[in-house]
């Protein structure tokens, strides 16, 4: 299940919004979440390796230095010694914003061999109950489907639910690249699915790649599944705050920030996954032209301009998803404020015709997905505005679309 796929929770969430400054003075009173004490994760540990490690004497640098100091390291090699470092230290260069982009595809490729190879003996371990074992298979054929020669993986953690980026297209070479942002119930085991596959980040982004290759032939394109933050498990308190929503955008940033070359880039943010976007946008870089959010509970502003970012702000929502009866509002930290369909927000509003439902936005053949693809491209004269006139294109002349594309 992906961002908010079932209404039956709507009374709880209206409940949660209600009860907000119940919830305040609890958490101002003692009201703490229990953490399991536990040791470093395999990322951390390959981490704390490479701090310690050194490439024919010399020591490396910080994994957490900056992109263009990591990828001026990284030049200075010679390609054996980058794919030793690689197989050395998968997780950490596989997840290193800077490194080459085939690099981080060959560490994943290692770290997931790795991981499969874990979880294939976790799947016979007696010590684990059944429904234990069955999730270890569960986790092991996700490994084994993402280790497809044919799949790119950018970013990958085992660690909990699991965190992992997918590239489509040739991000090295791209001159338009997008990144999809999901929302709740997004983890390793709902990266990908085979029913409701376009509600699934994979889905959505294969869907996107394809419609933009449709769209403008002759453009070379890069769409990017990015699920590679910690989303909110359902309904609950977390998907009711920004708390995941802040680390997931100060993630959203790292990454693009250390994305190769100067390609225009655009967002494509749903549902929760706006909540993202809409923390992440004024400090996104420059070369982001476009935020577009579709089935959004809010970006945590009230109004698009207050979201300080240069980049076009687009929105959209099918006339039955259930999201429009969520409240637009932020009381005590929990809502995320003003509705981005709105005339008082200011977003460009795209028609969403042929969605429906809360994940129908990626699926072929909707008007939606046509849009999206064509912002996307750059091709923003011929997108399709929620109104019948042309109010979503006002400002957008020739030479704006042609200059951003």
């Amino acid at each position: 299940m992906t961002s908010f796929d079932t209404s039956p929770q709507l009374n709880a969430w209206r409940a949660l919004l209600a009860l907000a400054v119940v919830f305040v003075m609890l958490a101002t009173t003692g009201w703490t979440a229990l953490r399991n004490q536990r040791g470093p994760t395999a990322l951390e540990a390959s981490v704390t390796a490479w701090e310690h490690g050194r490439i024919d004497g010399r020591r490396l640098p910080d994994a957490q230095a900056a992109p263009t100091r990591l990828a001026r390291f990284f030049a200075s090699l010679a390609q054996w010694q980058r794919e030793s470092l690689a197989r050395r230290y998968p997780l950490a260069v596989g997840n290193m914003n800077g490194a080459p982009v085939e690099l981080r595809y060959l560490a994943n490729r290692a770290a997931l061999r790795k991981a499969r190879a874990a979880e294939r003996l976790r799947m016979h371990d007696k010590r684990l109950s059944l429904s234990g074992q069955r999730e270890a298979g569960r986790r092991a054929h996700h490994y084994e489907s993402l280790l497809n020669p044919d799949r790119h993986v950018l970013a990958f953690d085992p660690a909990g639910s699991g965190k992992v980026a997918e590239v489509f297209g040739n991000l090295d070479r791209a001159e338009r690249v997008s990144v999809v942002v999901p929302g709740v119930d997004t983890e390793l085991l709902t990266f990908q699915r085979t029913d409701r596959k376009y509600a699934a980040p994979v889905g959505m982004a294969e869907s996107l790649h394809a419609a933009e290759r449709r769209v403008s032939p002759d453009t070379r394109t890069a769409v990017i599944a990015w699920a590679d933050y910690t989303s909110p498990d359902g309904l609950g308190m977390e998907a009711a705050t920004a708390n995941r929503a802040e680390h997931g955008a100060g993630r959203l940033n790292a990454l693009l920030r250390a994305l190769p070359g100067r390609a225009p880039v655009s967002l494509f943010c749903h549902s929760y996954g706006s909540v993202v976007c809409g923390l992440a946008a004024d400090t996104l870089p420059g070369r982001v032209t476009d935020i577009a959010v579709a089935g959004s509970p809010g970006m945590r502003v009230e109004r698009a301009t207050q979201l300080r970012t240069t980049a076009h702000v687009w929105a959209m929502r099918d006339a039955d998803d259930w999201i429009q009866d969520v409240p637009y509002l932020e009381v005590g930290g929990l809502g995320h404020g003003a509705d981005p369909v709105s005339a008082a927000f200011g977003a460009r509003v795209l028609s969403a015709r042929g969605a429906e439902g809360h994940s129908g936005y990626f699926v072929p053949g909707t008007e939606s997905l046509r849009n999206f693809a064509e912002i996307g491209v750059g091709a923003y004269r011929t997108v399709a505005c929620a109104a019948e006139d042309d109010t979503c294109r006002a400002g957008l002349s020739a030479a704006a679309s042609a200059g951003r594309a």
